[in-house]
Formats: C-alpha cells, structure tokens, sequence
C-alpha cells in the first residue's frame, strides 16, 4: 500500500484559498474620489505652516497700522486741515507699501513649490492641475482678503478716533476697508497667476513690483508735450491712483472713480489666471 505524499516545502498551506494570503482583509479606509474640497484643505494647511505667510502677512499688518495711526498722530499734533478729504484716506500710505508683501506671498504661495521640486509631489497627489491653482487660488484670496479687511478697519477707526471731526460716509467707509480688501487680493491674486507663469519666485515678484511702481514712475518723467496723453493714462490706471480712488482720493480729476478700480483689477485677475491655467496645462514640471 501506498502512502500519500507529503506536501512538497515550498507550498503554502493558504495556497488554495480564494483570493490567497490577502483574501480576507479589507482596509478601514473609506475610498472615495478627490474633490476639490480636498485641494482647498491641502492647500490651506500648506499656507498656514510655512513661515513665509506669518512673515509676509504680519509685516502688512504691522505696515499698515503703524503707518496708518503714525499719519493720524502727525496731522493732529500740526492741527493741519484735511481739506475736506475724508479721515480714513490716510490708510492709503499703509496699504500701499503693505501690497508688496501681499504680492511675495501670493507669488511664493506657487512659486515656492517649483523653486523646492514640491509642485511634483501636488501633482502627483492631485493629477487634476487646474484643481490644484483653484485651490490655491481660494485659500489665498480669502486669507489676503480677510488680514486686509480687518486690519484696514482697525486703522480706520482709529484714525477717526484721533482725528475726531465728522464721520466719512458709508460708501466711503465701504470702499476703504471691504473695498480695498478685494483690490490687495485681486493683486495677490494676479502675482500668483504670474509666479504661475514664470515658475520663478524672484523674478515673479520683481515682475510684479514694476508693474506696481514702474508706471507711476515713468509718468513722472515724461516731461514732452507729445506724451502728455500717455502720461495722463499712466497717472489714473497706476496702482497707486486706484487705491487712492478707493479711498475717495487721487491725484487725477479723470480716470477710475469709486468701485471702478476694483472691478478693473478683478477682470485683470481672471485674465492672469486664464494665463495661469494654460501654461499650467500646456506644459511639464
């Protein structure tokens, strides 16, 4: 009589078990489709770990309220006569230099990842490219949006406070402080369409900067008759000037007036950030 064979070493005893050594285990995970939900958290809690945001948004803030209260206090001890312009159009000066620190964040907010190689690891985990900028483009503009805001309220009131007089009108007050707030975030949101595009923090800011100072300046030099309507144009669509129109003061009669300027910059935003998407789309990382 024969006797059964003894199972050869290398089998496994589970061999023949449906779906083998992995047949029965099943992940706890839930799996789902990335939404763009997902984006927006990744992207907000890569914005609020680096230290470039608390630097570059604190520096604003410490900008525009020390400038802000500093040209109140100045203009009450020289008792000097406002002229009828309004109390809170002494943010301006603080608004202005605190937009170049909303420029470098919003050019880092993207421009960091290409400069470190990071932006293959968004990609990777989010293939969707257009999901990732959106995203980006969300949390950055409402955290530039919110900081500007609320600090450009504070420094209002306190300049009425110490200023005392008349208070400046609803629309006025609008303007300055919700108004403003969606100019320094539109900004913000076409330096990052830019850093998008040139994939290079450094030259993106300095890109951005020019376009901020370099037509004010260049219309400052332009001294022959022929230029005179060139300069004109570059005087009342200069940064600067609109947000002084914002404020209800600027240096031209002509040119951009109440909510004009924001409406300008949110329409030059969403032609930035078409750009923005296309060269994303079009091409490698």
């Amino acid at each position: 009589m024969t006797t059964p064979a003894a199972p050869q070493a290398h089998e496994h005893p589970q061999a023949n078990v449906p779906g083998g050594l992995l047949g029965y285990y099943e992940s706890p995970i839930p799996i789902r489709r990335a939404t763009l939900g997902d984006a927006i958290a990744s992207e907000w809690t890569k914005i609020r770990s680096v230290r470039s945001t608390l630097w570059t948004l604190g520096v604003m803030v410490v900008l525009m309220v020390a400038i802000g209260l500093m040209s109140a206090l100045l203009i009450a001890a020289a008792d000097t006569d406002l002229a009828g312009e309004p109390v809170v159009a002494l943010g301006f000066f603080g608004v202005l230099l605190g937009s170049i620190c909303v420029i470098t964040l919003g050019v880092l907010t993207i421009g960091s990842e290409y400069s470190t190689g990071m932006i293959r690891t968004t990609l990777t985990a989010c293939p969707s490219r257009a999901r990732v900028l959106t995203a980006k483009a969300i949390v950055f503009f409402l955290l530039a949006f919110v900081i500007t805001t609320v600090t450009a309220t504070v420094v209002a009131v306190f300049q009425t406070a110490i200023l005392g007089g008349g208070i400046d009108s609803g629309s006025v007050w609008l303007r300055a402080t919700v108004g403003v707030g969606l100019y320094i975030a539109a900004l913000g949101l076409v330096s990052l369409a830019v850093g998008a595009i040139i994939r290079h923090s450094a030259g993106a800011i300095t890109v951005m900067i020019a376009v901020v100072l370099l037509p004010l300046v260049l219309a400052l030099f332009m001294f022959s008759d022929s230029l005179r309507d060139l300069q004109r144009f570059l005087f009342e669509y200069s940064i600067p000037n609109q947000l002084g129109a914002l404020y209800g003061s600027t240096v031209t009669e002509t040119g951009p007036s109440g909510w004009e300027p924001l409406l300008l910059m949110l329409a030059v935003a969403a032609v930035a950030m078409g750009g923005a998407y296309l060269a994303l789309d079009r091409r490698d990382v």
